[in-house]
């Protein structure tokens, strides 16, 4: 049977992290995507903070996991995936992106602590304004993720890569893993380095429409290197993350696309949006609405 998830965030930011868990459960999920990047939020990177989840050390470290871990043993529910916090790399500063380096480590211990086996960590790349060649953003995401592989071995937890895309002048651009062909040969340069299945590929339906991209292509051509997805709609133009059928992503080719790599893993939702589009009170019946899709998905891909 077919496992349906949701992410944490913008459910947290309602009810909090224990609440969340209850109310997507009752909303009919089985699991959920843990936004731990709510430890350390973007806005603290692009101002190159420290903060206390990752200055610590060892157990003391993970105790900030505990919520998570609490939660889901609580009602139930499956970590089946998470987020780290992102983004993984700043331009020109190799101080502050070692201590990025050391969170992520982190995150991957606490990531097995809260009993889910994949991590997504968005690639080390460059905004448009900061472009550098394709071989040294290449370069760049070979090292950094190959020194990822001692901590992912050592904890069980498979790196998940996610397609990304970037902005200038309110123009959509692609960016690190949104060209198909090069990201197949990341997943499976770094699996070859890893000497086995170490990484794998979370595909974003959303980022995938915004570049234009055909979501049933995209996934033939991924295949099996497809572990974990970020299901969510939006207008062409904005990352809106909203709910399938709210934006114009033909959701007959993503079904299309199951069948056709044969999948069986999560179908995962990361729709924020669709949530906050709303009054906080409708939440329970807009995540029950989200999970029903997600079982209609299964059913006709036969998940």
């Amino acid at each position: 049977m077919a496992i349906i998830g949701v992410q944490t965030g913008g459910v947290t930011q309602i009810y909090g992290i224990d609440g969340a868990y209850r109310v997507i459960k009752e909303a009919g999920f089985d699991a959920v995507d843990a936004n731990l990047d709510e430890l350390m939020p973007y806005g603290a990177i692009a101002h190159k903070e420290h903060v206390p989840a990752f200055d610590a050390e060892g157990e003391e470290s993970l105790k900030y996991f505990q919520p998570w871990k609490d939660a889901a043993e609580k009602y139930g529910v499956l970590n089946s995936q998470a987020h780290a916090p992102f983004p993984s790399w700043l331009a020109e500063d190799d101080g502050y992106n070692e201590y990025l380096m050391r969170m992520l480590e982190k995150t991957i211990a606490g990531c097995a602590y809260i009993g889910c086996p994949r991590l997504i960590i968005h690639p080390f790349f460059n905004g448009y304004d900061q472009a550098v060649s394709a071989q040294e953003e290449w370069e760049r995401n070979i090292d950094r993720y190959t020194r990822l592989i001692p901590a992912a071995k050592k904890y069980g937890v498979m790196i998940c890569l996610e397609n990304m895309f970037t902005r200038h002048r309110g123009k959509i651009y692609t960016a690190c893993c949104s060209d198909f062909d090069v990201t197949c040969r990341y997943i499976d340069t770094l699996n070859e380095i890893a000497g086995e299945k170490v990484f794998g590929f979370c595909l974003d339906t959303g980022h995938a429409l915004l570049l234009g991209k055909d979501i049933k292509r995209i996934m033939e051509q991924l295949g099996s290197r497809i572990q974990a997805f970020h299901i969510h709609d939006n207008n062409g133009v904005d990352d809106q993350h909203i709910a399938p059928y709210m934006g114009i992503l033909d959701w007959n080719r993503f079904i299309e696309g199951l069948i056709a790599i044969d999948y069986h893993g999560a179908l995962s939702f990361e729709t924020f949006g669709a949530v906050s589009a709303f009054d906080p009170a409708l939440a329970p019946h807009v995540l029950h609405l989200i999970a029903q899709t997600g079982r209609m998905f299964a059913e006709r891909a036969g998940v």
